[in-house]
């Protein structure tokens, strides 16, 4: 601690610390603009500056720290004159339009210029001034709009896209007078490697950069804004949501909060809002009647549906209908959803899209550790010597962390291991890169975990205190030679030599995975072998260590946590356990059924086999999520029942008997959990169509006309009955989520939460140990051959989402990627005759799809990419339904195919 003065009282602040941040501490406030705390910290604006005892000149107070008997005066008549005239300075160019400016109200200098009184500054060249608009390259795209006038050069956004995205899109160009924020060499702004996340926009403290599809929709002070969680994937990002006087959403903001994102957004965060705003809203029920859907009222849809269920549940049993909960749901909904199949159906029949995702991280996961989730929190990974990246795109699919793990790799140092069959983003950014063939992942573990032990960098007093089965895994694990493994996989052994050397010397080491995992026939052994890394090296039960599965949906986690799966009631209480049936049957007041039910990876072929004959649906679309897309259809075509409540009118609602309108996330109350197990609230940001309603509302009123009562006043008082009966979830109620979010396990009211699981090496397991299971490596199901050459591999990319529901329904994204299109190694491209842009047919013995075709270097050689976003080019239909035995997990990330260029007289 050092002794300063602040005009004239003395305080204690820490060594270090700057003159800005001790004032600040003191309540005393210093004026900033070109200062973004932990982003932009130049100094360049001299609105800050203050007068120290002694020293020549005034000083910045941003980059000057203190030391010890300074002596500081922030409110002198020099400091007010000199933060005035630099201010004038910074107005001497800049338009002075604030009356039809998008950003009035929140222009940082625009408030400074009032509080100073500057209304026209000393300096202003009148000609200069009003000069037509420079052109600018930032103007190509859909998403940012730059007026170069309004620039004031303080750098806010090119620190921003540096240390806050760790992309370095733009920079400042030239020197002296002419400097200017530009791109490299000028390019478009899509040319660059920017991903539109729009933290330049957030940063920039004038009207100098704005999010193009906000303009001319309301002044800042006009919008009414509500705190809440983004609705795509499971990083649970808080955001800020603006709305006009219409009741239209118009602009998002990243939200400060340090244990999540700390202010940051994706392209999809900060744009992708605009869905709920859609033409395309269901905004009445819909009944079929003669082969087409009708409106209908909710008495009409309601007591309709419940006659429908009750007849087939009298004729066929409960065990032929199926129910599906949702990730893109609340948990609310999901436990309302799930209480419904089981105490008003009947049937154990209820699951949700996290089978299609994560369902191998759930079997996995419980097996070796004791639970299914992510062992550690995002604030983790500032602790993390080493980050393991292996089958995850995240810089496109979760690009919050990836921005997290860049940061940390860049300033503190750490190292990031990526292995992967396609060269990604995060993969060009990684110390390591192993590119290996789909399907392999076992080999590949196994051959990094044999260098580990032949080195003896495993921890042995964590396997011998804290494990059980080491000796049995090591028999196998013998057999992974790094000649066998590299001849497998076709990574140099020199490769996955370093890359164990490297994680099993780090002090902390975090692994991070994604589908490029769990989505195999080997799904759940593919995580038991991600296990056995973290296992015999000790890298569990501690901050900075881990196995962080990232979840793909804002509530995949929280689904399954709420009992929509199988084989589980809230909380992973087995169905099967009589103990367990027995509380819940008490509280629900029903007998229960004890059979496993049937996973939706299974629906459309249990359809085609009559065994199922309805199915009630809650914010899914199978008919454009589930492999073999043909022959899902053909068993939901054979449905005596099919229900659907929705936002929009989606592939699998065409279908529908009944179709119900939902609320939107943004439109709700309740809360989502996110990829770290962490409990968040949502507020509406937003009113409802009129005739929309909550999703466990709808399910309620089915529930109703079924003969089974379930009344909530509110989500809250659903969380409330969650909380009785969920072990993990017992002290989380919402009164305690204002503030901030809750991790699981949360045992209390008093508790706080779970930063990270396994502490002390203590695991939910019988015998208390983590289990080091034996896996051997076995093939994909479906690998290349003569007719079907190379591999299929399918994913998500960074501007749409899941089936494109959401997505393509906003407009700024839709343009922006609005078709389909197959990754090409550029040496397949070469031997095939295919050039950048040619239509191509690509073919799985399940069909074909014709897409652009896109020749790069990220598919590894013999690999084709598509994503899964495209009605239009649907690539589930090619995609092999065979599943993981346990998991029933679909293996979308493998199968054989063939392309070929689609001639000019076929497109005739």
């Amino acid at each position: 601690m050092v002794n300063i003065k602040i005009d004239g009282k003395e305080y204690q602040v820490p060594r270090g610390t700057t003159i800005l941040k001790a004032c600040e501490a003191a309540s005393i406030d210093i004026p900033t603009l070109c200062y973004l705390e932990g982003i932009s910290e130049e100094g360049s604006c001299g609105v800050c500056v203050v007068e120290v005892k002694g020293a020549r000149t005034l000083q910045r107070s941003c980059i000057t720290k203190v030391r010890e008997g300074m002596e500081i005066f922030t409110n002198t008549p020099a400091v007010r004159e000199a933060r005035k005239v630099n201010l004038e300075l910074i107005l001497a160019h800049h338009p002075l339009d604030c009356m039809t400016c998008d950003k009035d109200g929140d222009c940082s200098l625009q408030d400074l210029a009032y509080r100073f009184g500057i209304k026209k500054s000393i300096f202003l060249d009148e000609e200069e001034a009003f000069e037509e608009q420079k052109e600018t390259s930032w103007d190509t795209n859909p998403f940012i709009q730059f007026d170069p006038q309004k620039c004031i050069l303080c750098r806010r956004c090119v620190d921003a896209c540096e240390n806050q995205a760790i992309v370095e899109a733009i920079g400042i160009a030239h020197r002296g007078h002419k400097s200017e924020v530009s791109t490299p060499f000028n390019l478009p702004l899509e040319e660059t490697d920017c991903q539109f996340c729009g933290e330049c926009v957030q940063a920039c403290p004038t009207g100098a950069l704005i999010e193009k599809p906000r303009m001319g929709k309301g002044k800042h002070f006009q919008l009414e804004s509500t705190d809440t969680v983004c609705a795509y994937c499971g990083v649970g990002c808080n955001i800020k949501l603006y709305k006009d006087k219409s009741n239209m959403l118009v602009m998002a903001r990243g939200i400060e909060n340090p244990l999540v994102n700390n202010g940051k957004t994706c392209v999809k965060g900060r744009f992708g809002y605009e869905y709920v705003n859609s033409e395309d809203r269901l905004t009445t029920p819909l009944i079929r009647e003669e082969g087409k859907l009708r409106e209908a009222s909710w008495e009409e849809a309601v007591l309709y549906t419940a006659k429908r269920l009750k007849e087939i549940k009298e004729k066929y049993g409960s065990d032929a209908i199926g129910v599906l909960g949702s990730s893109r749901c609340t948990n609310e909904d999901n436990y309302v959803v799930q209480k419904f199949a089981r105490a008003v159906l009947g049937t154990n029949n209820v699951d949700n899209c996290a089978r299609l995702c994560h369902s191998s991280t759930v079997t996995g996961l419980g097996k070796a550790l004791g639970a299914g989730a992510a062992t550690n929190s995002l604030d983790d990974i500032k602790d993390a010597d080493v980050m393991f990246v292996i089958g995850s795109n995240m810089t496109e699919t979760h690009p919050v962390i990836s921005q997290i793990v860049k940061k940390h790799q860049k300033y503190d140092g750490a190292k990031i291991i990526v292995c992967d069959p396609r060269r990604t983003d995060i993969a060009k950014s990684a110390d390591l890169f192993l590119q290996h063939s789909p399907g392999t992942d076992v080999a590949l573990l196994n051959g990094i975990m044999n260098v580990i032990i032949h080195k003896d960098l495993i921890d042995r007093k964590f396997i011998d205190e804290h494990t059980e089965g080491f000796e049995e895994f090591k028999k196998v694990v013998e057999k992974y030679d790094l000649d066998t493994v590299s001849r497998l996989t076709g990574v140099d052994k020199t490769l996955i030599e370093r890359a164990a050397e490297i994680y099993g010397k780090a002090k902390n080491a975090m692994i991070f995975y994604t589908m490029g995992i769990t989505q195999h026939t080997t799904g759940t052994d593919n995580v038991l072998s991600v296990a056995n890394l973290a296992l015999i090296t000790g890298n569990l039960g501690r901050e900075g260590t881990g196995i962080n599965p990232l979840r793909g949906q804002a509530n995949v986690q929280g689904a399954c946590d709420l009992g929509a799966l199988p084989n589980v009631f809230p909380g992973y209480q087995k169905v099967v356990d009589p103990d367990v049936r027995a509380k819940f049957e008490k509280a629900w007041g029903v007998n229960l059924p004890e059979k496993v039910g049937i996973p939706v990876s299974e629906f459309g072929e249990k359809a085609l086999k009559n065994e199922i004959k309805a199915i009630y649906i809650m914010g899914e679309n199978p008919l454009m999520t589930e492999p073999d897309l043909r022959r899902v259809r053909e068993g939901f075509e054979k449905l005596e029942f099919l229900a659907v409540q929705d936002i929009f009118l989606s592939e699998t609602a065409e279908l529908a008997d009944v179709v119900f309108p939902a609320s939107a996330a943004y439109e709700k109350d309740g809360t989502f959990t996110n990829t770290e197990r962490r409990v968040q609230l949502l507020r509406p940001a937003r009113e409802r169509p009129k005739n929309a309603k909550y999703d466990w509302k709808i399910v309620c009123e089915v529930s109703k006309a079924m003969g089974y009562q379930m009344h909530y006043r509110n989500s809250a008082e659903i969380m409330d009955e969650i909380a009785e009966l969920t072990p993990s979830y017992a002290g989380i109620h919402h009164n305690r989520l204002e503030k901030q979010g809750l991790q699981w396990p949360c045992p209390a009211d008093d508790h706080p939460g779970t930063k990270f699981l396994h502490k002390d090496g203590h695991f939910k397991r019988p015998s208390g140990r983590g289990l080091i299971s034996p896996v051997e490596y076995k093939p994909a199901k479906e690998l290349p051959d003569a007719e079907y050459p190379f591999f299929l591999t399918t994913g998500r990319i960074l501007y749409h989402y899941h089936s494109g529901n959401e997505s393509r329904r906003v407009k700024v994204l839709d343009e922006f990627v609005p078709k389909n299109y197959a990754e090409i190694n550029p040496e397949d491209a070469n031997e095939l005759g295919i050039k950048d842009g040619d239509m191509v047919r690509v073919s799985t013995r399940r069909g074909s799809i014709e897409v652009k075709s896109r020749i790069s270097e990220r598919p590894k050689k013999g690999v084709i990419f598509i994503s899964f976003h495209f009605k239009e080019a649907a690539v589930n239909i090619l995609t092999n339904p065979v599943l993981d035995p346990i998991a029933k997990i679909p293996e979308y990330k493998v199968c054989a195919c063939k392309i070929q260029k689609i001639k000019k007289e076929e497109k005739v």
